[in-house]
């Protein structure tokens, strides 16, 4: 009798649970989740819903919220206007541009290599990528897409916009009033400080947008001494002893970069006075070609190919050339003389880069 009282608490609790789990299977459908569904939420935007893209470089622009609405999302421009109305979609022609197959890293032997990292693909020069970001391919130009107009009597009748459908299998949202103001193409920077709006490059004091424009840019550079004064070359508000000038030439193999040093008399400079410039690493060229007149490589457009940091573009959006001379001074110092010039060069050509000494040349003779 002991012995039966003993064991039915085991007994009891072993029915218990088997009653409990027979519940729980039984009323199995009361504890299942419901099923999640797509989501699209009517909150999703962009921080910014102007875009005012260069024309003829590539670039990204638009920062999408989703507001954690399901993804994949699925884009389509439409509804592309003029503020009066008027349709516009010479910025959805197809054209062709690059688009990078493998990752460029700054460590290529040869401008094959770089190309191979590449291949031409159709694209309409505005789109809407599956992101959801805007792009403005490089194959955009002047004479393709219209810039903004100069005339701002008539920006709100030519302003351009449009609206963004986006859609899931949730539903479907239309943004409103995007604008887009792309402006004229600008082949290089710095920029010789053109009309924006018109590429005029003459100067033209009475131009009350652009007052100041000219033909030259200003580097950087130190311990750069004349011959003649014995003196420091400056470029300030009033004197510019060394400029620079970006601009095509002819005879090259249509990937060509070249740089030239010019004196006071408009004549050549032997770049082997600059005994100690690195020339294989002023710029990520190829087949380097040294002559009394200038320097040339091979290179890929556009200079810098990509926005990526390398010992040819440290900051990575634009490149930069140093040239180097030495000389012992009085006393026997050795100063070592720079120029530094960063830039970018934006559309495939031969292309000259030339420093010109205005006011008189540099002293590269020791003391």
């Amino acid at each position: 009798m002991i012995k039966a009282l003993k064991y039915k608490p085991l007994i009891l609790s072993l029915v218990l649970l088997s009653s409990v789990a027979a519940a729980l299977t039984g009323c199995k459908k009361i504890f299942d989740l419901p099923e999640e569904k797509e989501f699209l939420s009517n909150k999703i935007n962009y921080g910014n819903k102007v875009f005012e893209p260069v024309l003829g470089r590539t670039s990204l622009m638009g920062n999408l919220n989703t507001d954690n609405s399901t993804v994949p999302l699925k884009f389509e421009i439409v509804n592309a206007r003029y503020g009066d109305g008027r349709p516009y979609n010479d910025i959805f022609q197809v054209q062709k541009t690059y688009v990078w197959t493998a990752p460029y890293d700054g460590l290529e032997t040869s401008l094959a290599q770089i190309e191979a990292k590449r291949k031409l693909e159709d694209h309409p020069m505005f789109e809407v990528r599956s992101s959801g970001q805007f792009i403005m391919w490089q194959s955009s130009t002047n004479d393709l897409i219209a810039p903004r107009p100069a005339d701002s009597s008539n920006l709100e009748q030519d302003k351009r916009l449009f609206d963004l459908k986006i859609t899931n299998v949730g539903g479907e949202i239309i943004l409103k009033n995007f604008q887009i103001r792309p402006w004229r193409e600008r082949l290089y920077e710095p920029s010789t400080d053109i009309n924006p709006y018109t590429g005029k490059t003459a100067r033209d004091p009475n131009d009350p947008k652009n007052p100041n424009k000219r033909d030259y840019i200003t580097p950087g550079f130190n311990n750069v001494i004349g011959v003649e004064t014995n003196r420091g070359l400056v470029n300030d508000a009033t004197r510019k002893d060394l400029v620079v000038y970006i601009r095509p030439f002819t005879g090259g193999t249509g990937n060509s970069l070249r740089f030239k040093f010019l004196g006071k008399d408009s004549l050549p400079i032997n770049p082997v006075f600059f005994n100690e410039t690195k020339w294989d690493f002023i710029v990520h060229g190829f087949n380097k070609v040294m002559t009394p007149q200038y320097v040339q490589y091979d290179v890929a457009y556009p200079i810098p190919v990509i926005n990526l940091g390398t010992k040819y573009a440290p900051s990575g959006s634009q490149a930069r050339s140093i040239f180097s001379y030495s000389r012992r001074g009085f006393g026997g110092t050795m100063t070592t003389a720079n120029i530094e010039l960063n830039y970018n060069i934006f559309k495939k050509g031969d292309w000259e880069i030339v420093f010109h000494f205005r006011r008189e040349n540099p002293k590269f003779q020791d003391e």
